[in-house]
């Protein structure tokens, strides 16, 4: 006799379609690569599960090697992947496991993806260039992955790049948090938030308005020529005797931050912080860091930093329960713009 299936029925009060109940459940498994290992572990004890276990190898030759070595099949599988040093290896790493995935059945696959690796490179800029943070999205679909989610994305744009949901996720509450509970009420009182260029102008004013703070705004110049070299103009906005947050979404070098430091300390700024999601930290950022003109540096653990780039004057924040907040909101078909206020 064969058994009746349990039904559910419309309710368009609720936007609950009619439909029929499968007996196979949901299974979140989490996986990742070798990147950032300690990011994976805290991502998984943040959503009260275990590491899927999986063996990964690279060659000789170079070549890599991964296998899941659980069943995962029909599971909705979380890759965990950033994309630090050395970026290649890592995405070449993270198209196998895909396709490993894939070929294991998985139901689906989402790559999380704190930094998004080529994402500076998100339109032409000049005549031949290649526009590679499209081909990295391409190259994940093509290897199988259904979903994206990443952290503060260079550019918005980004997302269209993708063919499928690509969760685009904030950090900001994370570092907003953190200055709320740590700028003294004298800080408070002369805080001005700073964009660095006229590209986080947008990111900025919602800064500027979630700490209640006037903007200021760092005109620069960057040769298209000559990678990594800018030289600031001048700057729009008051600064004198201000404490000044400098807010961007990466640092790779350092050039660009520690010149508009020296640029607000220049113009009579009491103090200068700096706030960015992916600490990057190309050589020599770290050393430029330290200049004088920066009181504190505070980042996110998108990238995982060796002790060697670490000093006392920077703050590293967990980003792990902001990632798994945001899976957990994607397994239970809920709403990851919820977390940000309706802007994600």
């Amino acid at each position: 006799m064969a058994r009746k299936k349990k039904t559910v029925e419309l309710d368009r009060d609720n936007g609950i379609a009619p439909g029929l109940v499968a007996k196979t459940k949901k299974r979140l498994v989490v996986a990742g690569g070798r990147s950032h290992p300690q990011l994976l572990a805290d991502v998984a004890a943040s959503l009260g599960t275990e590491i899927a276990p999986t063996e990964h190898r690279t060659f000789a030759s170079g070549e890599i090697y991964a296998r899941f070595e659980v069943s995962i099949r029909g599971c909705d599988l979380f890759l965990i992947q950033t994309f630090g040093e050395p970026v290649n290896e890592w995405l070449m790493e993270t198209l196998i496991m895909i396709d490993a995935a894939k070929r294991a059945s998985a139901k689906r696959i989402t790559v999380v993806a704190p930094y998004y690796p080529y994402s500076r490179q998100d339109k032409k800029g000049r005549g031949r260039e290649p526009i590679s943070a499209r081909l990295v999205a391409d190259l994940l679909k093509t290897a199988g992955a259904d979903r994206v989610m990443s952290v503060d994305l260079h550019a918005a744009q980004i997302q269209g790049f993708f063919d499928g949901p690509v969760d685009h996720l904030f950090a900001k509450p994370v570092l907003l948090d953190y200055f709320k509970r740590t700028l003294s009420p004298a800080d408070r009182e002369i805080l001005t938030v700073v964009s660095p260029d006229m590209g986080r102008v947008r990111v900025a004013d919602t800064w500027s308005d979630s700490l209640g703070a006037p903007l200021a705004i760092i005109h620069k110049r960057r040769d298209p020529k000559v990678a990594n070299q800018v030289s600031v103009h001048e700057i729009v906005g008051t600064v004198e005797g201000r404490t000044c947050l400098l807010v961007d979404d990466m640092i790779d070098t350092g050039g660009t931050i520690v010149k508009a430091a020296q640029a607000l300390k220049a113009a009579g700024a009491h103090r200068v912080i700096v706030a960015a999601t992916h600490a990057i930290f190309s050589d020599p950022a770290s050393e430029r860091l330290q200049d004088s003109s920066i009181d504190e540096v505070v980042i996110t653990d998108t990238i995982p930093l060796t002790e060697s780039r670490r000093w006392d004057g920077l703050t590293i924040l967990p980003i792990a329960p902001l990632l798994a907040r945001a899976i957990h909101e994607v397994f239970e078909d809920g709403s990851v713009t919820s977390m940000f206020g309706g802007d994600a």
